[in-house]
């Protein structure tokens, strides 16, 4: 017989909402009034329970107290109910926020703020009488309110809505306490807010922080604000004496000042190599120190700091090559078992500069453990102004291709997804300033000016320098077998996408850099196909024919036409084009297209068109094998030739076989060369102006 689970032993999972009753107080009903009988009562008392009922009375009265209905007259221990508890809570709560320090002033403070803080909703004229308000309300109390939750957010606002003589009146009034805001977990935002836009403010709140910038780098709260102030908004001077103070006690007590002698006038440097250029004797202690701060931040795992980067770069730089100091920095990174060093270090310009150098400096093993923690990040880092120097630099000294080829290409031409999203993720790349560098930068043995800065160009040559004595792969063959690996996927992108790529100057640049950089390792073919199609296919639509002229006559597609036309490189070196191998023959190919569309008249169109130049160089080539063709149309149609053109001029002089054509060589030469000068300045321009746009917006706090 199956056995029957006893009411005990069922158990409820749901907390019971009744209210609590006094175990010690008796579980009696109470007893009827006398003389008294209830009609249900006497009408059941001699009627027996039908079988029906019987289990559901018992589980009325026996089951677990979450079923039976609660009984709605029960009160708490001290005789209320629930909401009159409740309510006597809020009121002594009440009572005592009153009965603190400025509490009126708080809450008409607080109800100012909350109706400046939807600024979309308050008309200027009414906020500038509440902001008139607020600092009547403030003055003279600003430290009462700002150590609070709730209150700090009042000076906030002020600060946000004030005029600079009223955030002077702030500033002046919390001087002395900028330390302890930074340290206070709400207060920090205001130190945040105080800084930026005011110099005096900047000035005054970082000269505090000097003398205890060791401290508050490890406070939990005021480690990310003396952080954020260090990288954004202090100056070069303030940033140095700042960084000085991680050297030892000595830079603390005199941290304004060169040495101890010296003028507090006089410049500081945070170059620890020029700090020992004047006093050798200190390297020991000044390591000492350096190591044991960058070593403890390290070990807690706060490693996102500028200034811990900064730190670390300057012991790396100083550490003697093969030493025990490079053996124990090493073995300190790589404790790091989750790598988030690494990717805190690749962001910023001392760590991206410092983890090159480590790349450099390690051997195969160091380099294969470092590139594995940046798996998922590598368009992260392409992308990054400063993450791209690690990806150039694992290029030039990573001797492991294959290795290499698997763990970047993949995620940097995004094969994992279908072919439209894997094209659209391509030509935005192709197209951002920063992130179209690591697909162009194999394209050649030397990158050219308008593709990397003069700071990348320096690391990089500094990289190559020390790969000489850690790497054994000769670096033209270790850029072929890289190259071999992203060729194709970037030719069948131009193929594809090549009236997209002609609509902007980033765009022409990609074209003509991968079309030279892979014409020895992939087929161009369809590439040139689809772009030589863009120059002389016709459009259906108004419209679009017209959108499609406009993009030709751009100066940039002008450029492009004319370099893949050349068939190479110009080199200044030798004043001469420099043609790949194998020749692209693009300008035949271009020739016969422009032939089969018009003729002779869509020569001569081209001829006296925006890209005149283009004709000019077919003129020029010297593998052009249809040269004579095009120059018998131009002697033909001499007289329809435009004069103000000056493409059109130089073919003029060029055909005109008179007793001055050398004079006439002479102009052409140089008027090409002038050209490929404006083309080279005019892309180096429009990337300076773009770099500056990146940096204006990224310095933004």
């Amino acid at each position: 017989m199956a056995a029957i689970k006893r009411q005990s032993d069922i158990v409820d999972s749901k907390v019971s909402k009744r209210p609590k009753v006094d175990k010690n107080r008796a579980k009696v009903k109470d007893a009827p009034a006398e003389g008294f009988e209830g009609l249900d009562q006497a009408k059941n008392a001699s009627a027996p329970v039908s079988a029906e009922d019987r289990p559901k009375k018992l589980k009325d009265e026996h089951g677990p107290a979450a079923h039976r209905p609660p009984n709605k007259s029960e009160t708490f221990l001290n005789g209320q109910t629930s909401r009159e508890a409740h309510a006597k809570q809020k009121a002594l709560a009440k009572d005592r926020k009153g009965a603190k320090p400025n509490a009126d002033s708080i809450a008409r403070s607080k109800k100012i703020w909350e109706r400046l803080r939807r600024k979309s909703h308050v008309p200027k004229q009414e906020r500038d009488e509440l902001v008139k308000e607020l600092f009547e309300i403030i003055s003279g109390r600003v430290k009462d309110f700002v150590f609070k939750h709730d209150s700090v957010r009042v000076i906030q606002c002020a600060l946000k809505y004030a005029t600079p003589q009223q955030r002077r009146q702030i500033t002046t009034e919390l001087k002395g306490s900028y330390r302890e805001l930074a340290e206070s977990k709400y207060a920090k935002f205001l130190i945040a807010k105080m800084v930026v836009g005011d110099e005096g403010s900047r000035d005054a709140v970082v000269e505090e922080f000097y003398g205890h910038v060791k401290r508050l780098i490890r406070h939990p709260e005021a480690s990310w604000i003396v952080d954020d102030i260090y990288r954004t908004i202090a100056t070069k001077q303030q940033r140095a004496i700042m960084l000085r103070e991680w050297y030892g006690p000595e830079f603390v007590i005199f941290g304004k000042t060169k040495t101890h002698k010296t003028s507090n006038d006089e410049r500081v440097t945070a170059e620890v190599s020029d700090i020992l250029a004047e006093h050798p004797e200190k390297r020991g202690p000044i390591m000492s120190h350096l190591h044991e701060m960058t070593n403890h931040l390290v070990q807690k795992k706060t490693t996102g700091f500028t200034i811990l980067h900064d730190a670390l770069l300057q012991y790396f730089l100083n550490c003697k090559p093969r030493s025990p100091e490079i053996t124990e920095f090493f073995s300190m990174l790589r404790d790091d078992e989750e790598g988030d060093i690494y990717k805190n270090l690749a962001f910023t310009k001392s760590g991206s500069r410092l983890l090159c150098l480590c790349l450099s400096h390690g051997n195969s093993k160091d380099r294969r453990g470092i590139l594995k923690f940046f798996k998922t990040h590598i368009k992260l880092l392409a992308g990054d102004q400063h993450g791209h120097n690690v990806l150039l630099t694992a290029y030039e000294v990573i001797d492991d291709t294959v290795m290499m080829s698997k763990a970047i290409f993949p995620e940097l031409l995004s094969k994992d997804l279908e072919a439209e999203a894997r094209e659209q993720e391509l030509l935005a790349q192709a197209e951002n300033l920063t992130a179209r560098i690591p697909l162009l930068y194999l394209m050649s043995p030397d990158a050219p000016k308008w593709l990397i800065s003069n700071e990348t160009a320096a690391l990089l040559s500094e990289v190559r320098e020390i790969r000489k004595e850690t790497s054994k792969k000769d670096p033209e063959t270790r850029r072929m077998e890289l190259l071999r690996n992203i060729a194709q996927p970037l030719l069948d992108l131009i193929a594809a996408r090549a009236r997209y790529l002609a609509q902007s100057t980033f765009g022409c640049q990609f074209i003509v850099e991968t079309v030279f950089g892979c014409a020895s390792v992939g087929d161009v073919q369809a590439a040139l196909g689809s772009i030589a199609d863009l120059a002389t296919q016709e459009v259906e639509g108004k419209e679009q024919q017209e959108e499609n002229e406009k993009i030709l006559a751009t100066p940039a597609v002008g450029r492009m036409l004319k370099a893949l036309v050349q068939g190479g490189r110009f080199n200044k070196a030798t004043n001469a084009i420099q043609l790949v191998n194998p020749p692209l023959k693009f300008d035949e190919l271009l020739f016969q297209k422009i032939k089969s569309k018009g003729g002779d008249e869509e020569i001569v169109a081209w001829a006296n068109g925006p890209n005149s130049f283009v004709i000019v160089a077919m003129s020029e080539a010297e593998d052009f094998g249809m040269k004579e063709e095009l120059m018998d149309v131009l002697r033909r149609n001499m007289g329809k030739l435009d004069r103000e053109n000056r493409g059109s001029e130089i073919i003029l002089e060029k055909i005109g076989g008179s007793s001055d054509d050398r004079k006439g060589k002479g102009k052409i030469k140089s008027a090409i060369e002038g050209y490929s000068d404006d083309a080279e300045r005019v892309d180096v321009d429009a990337n300076k102006i773009e770099r500056k746009k990146a940096k204006k917006g990224k310095s933004k706090p």
